[in-house]
């Protein structure tokens, strides 16, 4: 019962826009988030998309175009005729409207700058010099500023004057008469301090902010570790730009993260913020076929490698049953290795001069991993499967069969954790997304040096 009525208002929409009322598009959209009403848009056609943004007029399609994807609003913009255009563009946050213009073309950025104010524009094209992954790409300038010099009189009168232009009050920060950021407030300390009393000596120390042109990656971790509502950017001199709020941050980390998961599993190209469902099987081919086809001959050298090993596999045929164990036990510990460091980096825990100490530690657990595998397959090998198999077919026997995979599964697990914690580092060393090149590379480093370490240990051993 409770879920029919939580779907009633979306259910009233789209009633509504089947039957092309305007008016009743327009209440039923009132009964809705903007949020939910994005996600509705996505999944309407052409001509109910264009429909549900004119009746709801320019004044309620701000927060809905805010949080459409990226690749859907420049379609739901040219719905709107000029006129609504310039309302809507002024009411959208500063930093909402970088967004619109940085994934517009170019012949519709001009189209869109001829009708911002002039206060509006200067803003927008002082924001649009930072790439959009920056923390100056994602701040907002609405931001509440006052003054060290101020009293807590003057500094009210100033926040009073200049709250419909701020985004939020719950921190403010306090800037010297050069605009360089000295310290913060909260509103609190404000309210309960006489009128006289300097905004100096009630400040707090603004100790957190980061760089206008730092990545957004980083703002969104210095705001989850510090526990921030807001966090400050500054220019190289220190001057107070704006701030990234704590909704951003879940913005950026639920990008970083998808994007991180994309790249694990040899995704490569932007993603689309446009939903599963109602992306293109182009786009999808376009962004899985590069890693597809290249790994797909990489693996080769792992057919290569048993051709060269043919002759061992014909004196020995029971060293097949245990062939993909050996191999497929490297790519999942070092898989497991290589997400470990990837999180790691992605978290700042591990520095460009710890190479050495991951290599160590990561070597150290894969030979832990390792010996409990060779043990648990030496167990199986020497203890039930001789009951299942009569004889080797060979001039060994089930004991020296059981040492033989014991010590290459053993190996093979001890050099994939390693490798799966240096390719990231090495990755980064020379400038390369540690996430999109450790998991596809090392699944096939991984099945070659799997199979090579499997027969030449199995030869030697076995003496075949």
């Amino acid at each position: 019962m409770q879920d029919a009525e939580e779907k009633l208002p979306v259910d009233e929409l789209l009633r509504a826009l089947e039957s092309a009322d305007a008016e009743a598009v327009r209440v039923a959209a009132e009964e809705l988030h903007y949020a939910d009403l994005a996600a509705l848009y996505e999944n309407l056609e052409e001509e109910q998309r264009e429909r549900l943004l004119t009746s709801i007029g320019p004044e309620m399609a701000t927060d809905v175009i805010a949080e459409l994807p990226y690749p859907l609003i420049e379609e739901a913009l040219n719905y709107f005729k000029p006129a609504q255009l310039r309302v809507l563009l002024g009411n959208l946050s500063d930093d909402d409207r970088v967004d619109v213009f940085q994934v517009v073309s170019e012949e519709t950025q001009r189209r869109f700058f001829a009708l911002l104010g002039p206060r509006d524009k200067e803003l927008t094209r002082s924001l649009l010099k930072y790439e959009e992954d920056t923390a100056g790409g994602r701040m907002t300038t609405q931001v509440g500023r006052i003054t060290a010099d101020m009293t807590v009189k003057q500094a009210l009168a100033v926040l009073r004057r200049d709250r419909e232009d701020t985004q939020t009050l719950a921190r403010i920060f306090v800037v010297d008469e050069q605009g360089r950021l000295v310290g913060r407030v909260r509103l609190r300390d404000l309210a309960f301090n006489t009128w006289d009393t300097p905004v100096r000596t009630i400040m707090e120390e603004a100790s957190e902010f980061i760089l206008a042109t730092a990545d957004q990656e980083e703002a969104a971790r210095v705001l989850s570790k510090y526990d921030l509502i807001v966090l400050p950017v500054v220019d190289e001199f220190h001057h107070l730009l704006g701030v990234i709020t704590y909704d951003d941050a879940l913005e950026i980390l639920q990008e970083e993260s998808t994007e991180d998961i994309e790249k694990l599993a040899a995704i490569s190209g932007e993603q689309s913020e446009v939903a599963y469902l109602n992306t293109s099987s182009t786009d999808q081919y376009r962004r899985r076929v590069f890693w597809l086809v290249g790994l797909a001959f990489v693996s080769i050298g792992s057919g290569y490698v048993m051709f060269r090993f043919s002759g061992v596999l014909q004196q020995a045929w029971m060293l097949s049953l245990f062939q993909p164990m050996v191999v497929a036990a490297g790519g999942n510990s070092g898989g497991q290795a290589a997400t470990m460091v990837v999180r790691a980096m992605a978290l700042g825990e591990i520095s460009a001069g710890s190479a050495l100490r991951v290599a160590w530690k990561e070597a150290q657990t894969g030979l832990f991993l390792g010996l409990s595998l060779g043990i648990a397959v030496a167990a199986f090998i020497s203890l039930l499967l001789p009951h299942l198999a009569g004889s080797t077919g060979a001039h060994f026997g089930f004991l020296q069969l059981a040492a033989t995979v014991a010590v290459a599964a053993t190996v093979q697990v001890l050099s994939a954790t390693t490798l799966g914690a240096l390719l990231p580092i090495f990755a980064r060393a020379i400038k390369l997304d540690p996430a999109v090149v450790s998991a596809p590379s090392l699944a096939s480093m991984v099945d070659v040096s799997g199979m090579l370490i499997y027969f030449t240990i199995a030869g030697a051993l076995l003496r075949l």
